[in-house]
């Protein structure tokens, strides 16, 4: 069983996020088929997470096709800490995607949406 598209996992994600009343848009896209996924979560209070592709050991063997996430670091740190290890991603990985999303409460989703 193959994983969904890059380009449609994103455009779904950002579909629930919507649906739940926060804000979300693509600020870097990737490659179509297979680029890695960055999830910057805005707190809009001047802090951020990112969340970052997990690792393959984390990925449940009955569901090899969902896409698992893992905040880096686990806690909202300065925005402009999460911007500068976005550049570094890219700078290591120009086919990446960047989704940000922006909610107080710090929604995000991601245990909800998978493929």
């Amino acid at each position: 069983m193959s994983r969904l598209k890059s380009s449609i996992w994103v455009a779904a994600y950002l579909r629930r996020c919507q649906t739940e009343g926060v804000f979300g848009a693509v600020r870097r896209r990737g490659a179509e088929e297979a680029g890695a996924v960055f999830i910057k979560l805005a707190l809009l209070d001047g802090t951020a997470m990112l969340f970052t592709p997990a690792p393959q050991s984390a990925y449940d063997d009955s569901r090899p096709s969902d896409r698992v996430f893992a905040p880096s670091p686990p806690q909202p740190v300065e925005e402009q800490k999460v911007e500068e290890r976005l550049q570094k991603e890219i700078n290591f990985d120009p086919d990446l995607w960047i989704v940000e999303i922006e909610d107080r409460a710090g929604r995000h989703f991601l245990d909800l949406v998978k493929a």
